[in-house]
């Protein structure tokens, strides 16, 4: 018996103590790490144990985060690297975080947490090995952007043409429909694939976005990864990464991939409190200088890879908070992205939907994925719009006189149709070739 005990006790046991608790960053001394390594916190009331992830050292004090909610956590409480036996009182156990789910086609129609783990009451289904993901591209490797990607949205078709593996940023203030253009851009996407990270958003949306805004058909094809504001700042910026992880395999495998983020700047926050709580010294509006390396390296790993036969177009929301562009994340989104989106109050005050402001969006890569024809129409059209928004208030007040002015001529007459071109119903759909042929009638291309 005594034999017995002796093999199955550990020959070595590694563990710390929990000696300062600041904020959301736990202190342990005694028990070095590396970054990114696991580790289970054992609580003396009820035994209890909980997850939580190396953020950072300091000599010989290593700092963790939890993942998920802690109490009952008291000084001296014992700290242990995951999968490492421990004695809980009753015995030897060892206590690891749930594995996330491997990446692949089993995958499709699943909703996760941030770390991958199932939330959907669906289980594991059968263990296999997640695949190594390639965390950096060689630039000379990506294939060119050289095709246009139907969205199914009239306005962004027509005058802000997204191409196969292009990286857009959709610009906007809190309640002006970010979310309902992210379930247009996810039913009518042409894609074969669809990641949805959900991060740092209220939590009532998850559901809500897998039944009603996706439906059936479109979940099919789909994987939800759902890190909502109520979840731990490590498990916020890991949602998004874990959604990136996902849209590159997929993409890896040949597929065309649509990955929506909403949304970049809750990410971004998630890394802020990180920062902070490491001692970070704010830079920009409480932003530490590691948000804005953090957030290329993310955004950088999609677009389009090696696989000629495979794309990741992605879709970023940037919250402007306080409608203010000049947001420092909105900032560092507009100079890292391929385009960008700008929802209008304006517009979404007056009913008009989708609220995009087409004269301060743009598509930089519409230009290689479009006809010549396309491109001067869609130029024309945005002439006759900008002319008019600035002659409406002369209009409007009886003081302009007809046949002064050609150009504001022309968009007063084109106006209606403008208005109903730019202007589309959540639940329509509208393929690219329609609106082409409908942007040829509005505003017949000029030759140069």
């Amino acid at each position: 018996m005594r034999k017995q005990h002796l093999l199955e006790t550990p020959l070595s046991i590694r563990e710390g103590k929990l000696k300062r608790v600041s904020g959301i960053v736990l202190e342990v001394e005694g028990l070095p790490m590396s970054i990114g390594a696991g580790a289970t916190i054992l609580s003396e009331l009820g035994g209890k144990t909980y997850d939580a992830e190396c953020i950072g050292f300091n000599g010989a004090i290593t700092y963790l985060m939890p993942i998920d909610a802690m109490d009952g956590i008291s000084p001296g409480a014992l700290v242990y690297p995951t999968n490492t036996p421990f004695n809980s009182g009753s015995g030897y156990t060892s206590n690891s975080i749930g594995d996330p789910l491997p990446i692949g086609e089993d995958l499709l129609g699943r909703v996760v947490d941030g770390l991958g783990r199932p939330i959907d009451g669906k289980g594991y289904g059968e263990k296999q090995l997640t695949p190594y993901i390639q965390r950096t591209l060689n630039p000379l490797d990506r294939t060119p952007i050289h095709e246009p990607l139907d969205v199914g949205i009239q306005a962004v078709n027509g005058l802000l043409t997204v191409g196969r593996g292009q990286r857009v940023g959709i610009f906007a203030g809190s309640g002006v429909g970010k979310s309902v253009l992210l379930g247009m851009l996810a039913r009518n996407c042409v894609a074969d694939v669809i990641v949805i990270g959900l991060v740092g958003e209220r939590g009532r949306e998850v559901r809500e976005f897998c039944e009603d805004t996706l439906g059936p058909e479109s979940f099919k094809r789909a994987v939800v990864v759902a890190a909502p504001a109520d979840a731990s700042p490590l498990a916020r910026s890991k949602g998004a990464s874990y959604a990136t992880d996902v849209a590159i395999w997929f993409r890896d495998q040949g597929k065309h991939v649509v990955l929506i983020v909403d949304s970049l700047t809750r990410y971004a926050m998630s890394l802020r409190e990180i920062g902070l709580s490491l001692g970070e010294a704010p830079v920009a509006r409480g932003y530490p200088p590691s948000v804005f390396a953090r957030m290329p390296e993310l955004v950088e790993r999609v677009g389009n890879g090696a696989n000629p036969n495979g794309s990741i177009t992605a879709f970023y929301t940037v919250l402007l908070e306080g409608d203010d562009t000049n947001d420092p994340v909105a900032d560092t989104a507009r100079g890292i992205l391929d385009g960008h989106f700008f929802l209008s109050r304006e517009l979404a005050d007056s009913g008009h939907y989708p609220a995009i402001d087409v004269e301060k969006s743009i598509s930089r890569v519409m230009p290689k994925v479009v006809s010549k024809e396309h491109l001067l129409s869609a130029r024309r059209l945005k002439q006759l719009y900008s002319r008019y928004m600035r002659g409406r208030d002369l209009v409007s007040m009886g003081a302009y006189i007809a046949g002064t002015d050609p150009d504001l001529d022309a968009a007063l007459a084109a106006w209606p149709k403008i208005q109903a071109f730019l202007q589309q119903d959540a639940e329509v759909t509208i393929p690219i070739d329609q609106t082409e042929r409908l942007l040829f009638e509005i505003a017949p291309p000029i030759t140069q």
